[in-house]
């Protein structure tokens, strides 16, 4: 397990190397070293994820120091790598993960300018998602939570001669920043509470020095909370998540799938002993998971760019995670987050080659009847639709989410389990809404299907693993995470089991019915009143953003016009002006007629004299 550092040193390798060649190599050696480098990374991953299972560490946790940071004033963290249940398992989604969408990328970035480019900051992508979750102190974390934020800025603009596309990249930079500054003021007072960033010491140290729901612990874990919405794309920071679409197609399934949206619920996991002594916050969790999957379900609904449909999704299935969270299914979060991975990276790819194959066109209803040009991509929509939709037995995302809506019974959070049912339900309209409008009926456009292993072999895998085979992946986080109060449901379980199948293939028995075939009703309901309010309404996601634009926006644009033109300065230069006035009245005086001095002189002494008198008085 000492090997592990090479899993980040090997991108940042690539990283370096792509950077320096300036684009000046060929698109053969540069996907040869971007692709190449997280290859190896993978590779080295594999052998310590197999060493780690096959001779566990002693306690199940091992902790490989390469350095001191910093010593000062007692605070010594080192730069040091903590290896676990947990972080293996992310490790292992962020690798193998990112190797597949690295592979497809070399196919899909063929011919566009900056190709070289794009595999430098996809590599440093990945090492920094690598720094997160294998620190073992919360500054080395922050480290790689502001390198992912800086390489998602980087991605998303990626094609910055587009204005849209860097207003995009700034918007998810802006908004993600706000979240890193309240994650900022929790590390400020974790440390000025307990005295140290490390993980480990902070969750043994912190029940010793806080009660349950303690005030500082509480701000404390809120503050965490603000950076995890913020990186997450939950509410109410939300609103950067389905613009980053700007960026290229396997942009999008890094970001969504192996590693910047991940990083929040790997953030409360893992500092779960916190967040367990602040029980409101907790539920708070909760709260901004269940309701964030439900918006973002109906946002999903009425989109018509087939990228920002599995945005949306993806910030649905977040919220699932936050809500496990919120019960206490520390376990269940951690399985829906790799199960999500591999079905919601093979959606994003899958996405692409339709995009590439229809000449770079969004709009699923300038596509339709694809299903025989593009059959790989339409058996990837089909298994990975059905994944995230979680029909029942055959694919991993049902395994996962319905351990969620069971944890979420157990733990009788009736709402909560609402919430889930009512996202389920909607998961499985907007999924297969998408597929039969974009797969089925009549062809609107030619359509050329893709060809080659970088193209095929990622496709395949992740189809694989979409279905009940990656179910039986199980994360080892045993003695990691604390045990929920939902093992062993029994008939319970069962009959919760059967109710959300039934909702799910619900929801794709009313997709058929509105959208295979003529779609009049459809039609019709779009076209009445309420229709186009509440169509308009979820389109604009809720208006978040114009309710931002409002209140901040518009506001700070005002002020920052006023402030261009620096009113205090102004304000301070009333006193020489004043001081010119004056003098410029005075020297209005001096006419050089005697008779004007004598009469300035007699009004003077009038003056002095009715003063005298007053004050006498």
């Amino acid at each position: 397990m000492n090997m592990i550092f090479l899993t980040f040193v090997f991108p940042l390798i690539g990283f370096l190397l792509l950077s320096f060649s300036r684009g000046r190599w060929s698109e053969n050696l540069s996907a040869l070293i971007g692709v190449g480098s997280i290859g190896l990374s993978a590779i080295v991953a594999a052998y310590v994820i197999w060493q780690f299972n096959v001779a566990p560490p002693e306690g199940g946790h091992y902790t490989l120091v390469l350095w001191q940071w910093m010593a000062v004033e007692g605070f010594k963290p080192n730069f040091a790598l903590y290896i676990d249940g947990l972080s293996i398992t992310m490790l292992g989604v962020v690798v193998g993960v990112g190797f597949l969408i690295h592979l497809f990328a070399s196919w899909y970035m063929r011919g566009e300018a900056g190709y070289s480019r794009f595999f430098s900051y996809t590599n440093l992508f990945i090492a920094s998602m690598l720094f997160l979750v294998l620190g073992d102190n919360l500054l080395f974390l922050y480290f790689g939570w502001e390198g992912v934020g800086l390489c998602s800025y980087l991605l998303i603009g990626f094609y910055y001669s587009n204005r849209n596309n860097g207003n995009a990249a700034l918007k998810a930079f802006i908004v993600t920043r706000i979240g890193d500054v309240f994650m900022a003021i929790g590390l400020f007072i974790l440390f000025q509470q307990v005295g140290t960033l490390n993980i480990q010491e902070l969750l043994v140290l912190a029940p010793q020095k806080f009660q349950v729901g303690d005030f500082w612990i509480t701000l404390a874990t809120l503050m965490l909370l603000g950076g995890a919405v913020g990186k997450s794309a939950q509410l109410p920071l939300q609103t950067w998540l389905a613009d980053a679409m700007a960026g290229p197609t396997p942009v999008s399934a890094l970001i969504h799938a192996a590693t910047m949206v991940t990083a929040g619920v790997y953030l409360i996991a893992r500092t779960h002993g916190l967040f367990t002594l602040a029980p409101d916050i907790l539920h708070l969790v909760g709260i901004v998971g269940g309701v964030t999957l439900v918006l973002a379900g109906f946002a999903a609904l009425v989109q018509t760019d087939i990228k920002r449909i599995l945005a949306y999704s993806t910030m649905s299935q977040i919220g699932y995670m936050f809500l496990a969270l919120g019960v206490g299914a520390w376990d269940a979060a951690i399985f829906h987050l790799m199960t999500h991975a591999f079905f919601k990276a093979l959606l994003f790819l899958a996405s692409g080659a339709v995009i590439v194959a229809c000449h770079h066109e969004q709009n699923i209803f300038k596509m339709g009847g694809l299903w025989k040009k593009l059959p790989l991509a339409y058996a990837s929509f089909i298994v990975g639709g059905a994944a995230l939709a979680a029909l029942p037995l055959v694919t991993a995302g049902f395994y996962s989410k319905d351990e969620i809506l069971w944890e979420a019974f157990a733990s009788g959070n009736q709402n909560l389990l609402y919430a889930g049912l009512v996202g389920a339900f909607m998961t499985s309209l907007y999924t297969f809404r998408l597929i039969f409008i974009t797969f089925h009926g009549e062809a609107k456009t030619e359509a050329h299907a893709g060809h080659g292993i970088s193209h095929w072999l990622p496709l395949s895998v992740l189809i694989i693993l979409s279905t009940f085979v990656g179910a039986m992946i199980t994360p080892p986080l045993h003695g990691v995470l604390p045990q929920s109060v939902g093992h062993a449901g029994g008939e319970a379980q069962h009959s919760l089991e059967i109710a959300s199948g039934a909702i799910a293939i619900a929801g794709i028995l009313l997709a058929a019915l509105l959208f295979l075939g003529k779609r009049r009703f459809v039609t019709a309901v779009a076209n009445s009143g309420i229709g186009r309010f509440l169509s308009a309404w979820w389109f604009a996601a809720w208006g978040f953003d114009w309710i931002y634009d409002k209140l901040f926006v518009k506001p700070y644009l005002a002020i920052s016009h006023m402030l261009r033109k620096d009113p205090l300065d102004q304000t301070i230069g009333l006193i020489p002006r004043a001081a010119k006035a004056g003098h410029t009245a005075l020297s209005r005086s001096e006419t050089g007629q005697l008779r004007w001095y004598a009469a300035s002189m007699a009004a003077g002494a009038v003056l002095v004299i009715g003063a005298i008198v007053v004050v006498a008085v």
